[in-house]
């Protein structure tokens, strides 16, 4: 199993920084490549993609609304993936979640594909 539990979030006004972490746990996050992504549900608006990260690191991505402004990164030893996010906007709002899913290099960006799921942070961007 894995477990995964984002923190960080917070009020920030626009054109703040935030930093998101998730951290893993579990005995297959431990032993068996996962790549994590970030989605993010805004209220009345479907969940989305916002960034993934390969297990190595190597491959990112990230959804047009967020790149270059936000940077996903991972520290194996630590079992954790990072969100961080520059340049906020009111339209960042939303609650953040992290996912795992146990591919080494997983190119999907649907949240269907995602096996695993945080509880969620809420991130909020004032104007």
């Amino acid at each position: 199993q894995v477990q995964l539990v984002e923190s960080g979030g917070g009020l920030v006004q626009a054109g703040g920084s935030l930093r998101l972490s998730c951290a893993a746990s579990g005995r297959t996050f431990i032993y068996y490549p996962h790549t994590v992504g970030w989605f993010r549900q805004a209220p009345g608006k479907e969940r989305e993609f916002v960034a993934r990260i390969s297990w190595s690191g190597s491959s990112r991505y990230y959804a047009d609304s967020v790149k270059d402004r936000f940077t996903i990164s991972r520290d194996n030893a630590k079992n954790t993936v990072y969100l961080q996010m520059n340049s906020l906007k009111p339209d960042d709002t939303a609650v953040y979640y992290c996912a795992a899913v146990r591919r080494m290099d997983y190119s999907s960006s649907d949240s269907g594909n995602y096996d695993y799921w945080g509880q969620g942070t809420q991130v909020t961007v004032s104007s």
